[in-house]
């Protein structure tokens, strides 16, 4: 057995498919497969259901695959830990991100990659509960997520605050320039656009509104961010976004109109392993906490990018 058989076993769990996952570990398709197979025959259990094309992992695989993804974190682990200690940070950062975030990670990321440039990010657009189960199987390194959540308290975490939030609307469609600021009914009468309901941030638009007696009925949900924004630009809907979402330049057009409503708290933050090893990610980490402690008391959108137009 030798790690890159494991890395090889996690490519495939990763991309769920033979040629994919041969291609990412730079190896032919009947070498990843023979290599599998060897150590499928060194552990003498099957690991893989095969037919014309992967089908997934036996229940054997499933339990030895939990065990393949921490050697080969710690395998990579130890990589990133000797180059630091030889005065260089190499290695690649998976992180997970909600979808909307009054947060952007972005600045933070150029920083750390201005200081080793070797450094290499994985960005993954996820739910809140994604997150933490992908943190515990090392399949992340770190998440950008909401803090309330069962099985937090096993985990390091950053707090980032809570989310202020506007009506993102394009003034051809919605005349809200003069209008004061909206309550909770007058956004439910409005053709809404919102994340599935399966986003903690969908969530908390829910609950904030039934503490007033509204319920919020979207006439578009979906998983994309950018769907979202895509179907406001073209009049379709309006919706509700966290102040210090950036907008691509292209929809500039776009407006914010202020909101006399308040979200329940739903606090985010950064997450980690509290038992990390990665020198990348507790590199990460510390400069966030830098970020907070010291330049966000200064620069309170140091670590946000404010929405594109006007407010």
């Amino acid at each position: 057995m030798d790690i890159k058989q494991l890395q090889f076993l996690c490519a495939l769990d990763q991309y769920e498919h033979f040629s994919q996952a041969a291609d990412a570990c730079h190896v032919t398709q009947p070498t990843l497969s023979m290599r599998l197979k060897r150590l499928e025959d060194e552990l003498g259990v099957p690991l893989v259901i095969r037919n014309q094309r992967f089908e997934g992992f036996t229940p054997e695989g499933e339990r030895l695959l939990a065990w393949a993804k921490q050697v080969v974190s710690a395998y990579e682990g130890m990589k990133t830990e000797a180059s630091r200690l030889r005065g260089a940070l190499v290695g690649t950062l998976r992180i997970g991100m909600v979808p909307l975030s009054h947060v952007c990670l972005l600045p933070l990321l150029r920083h750390l990659r201005q200081q080793a440039p070797m450094v290499r990010f994985q960005l993954h657009s996820l739910s809140s509960g994604a997150i933490l189960e992908q943190l515990e199987h090392n399949a992340l390194d770190i998440g950008l997520s909401y803090l309330q959540q069962t099985g937090i308290e096993r985990y390091r975490t950053l707090p980032l605050g809570n989310p202020s939030i506007g009506l993102l609307y394009h003034p051809d469609w919605f005349d809200l320039e003069d209008r004061p600021p909206l309550s909770w009914d007058e956004i439910a009468a409005l053709p809404l656009g919102l994340l599935s309901t399966a986003m903690r941030f969908r969530q908390g638009l829910d609950s904030s509104a039934a503490g007033q007696g509204v319920t919020l009925q979207p006439v578009i949900e979906s998983d994309s961010v950018d769907h979202l924004i895509e179907c406001v630009n073209v009049g379709l809907c309006c919706s509700l976004m966290p102040l210090g979402v950036s907008i691509s330049p292209r929809l500039e057009s776009l407006r914010v109109h202020t909101l006399a409503v308040h979200l329940n708290p739903m606090p985010l933050g950064l997450i980690c392993r509290a038992t990390e090893n990665n020198s990348l990610t507790r590199t990460l980490m510390q400069q966030a906490e830098h970020w907070v402690n010291t330049l966000q008391p200064q620069q309170p959108n140091s670590l946000c990018l404010r929405y594109r137009g006007h407010q």
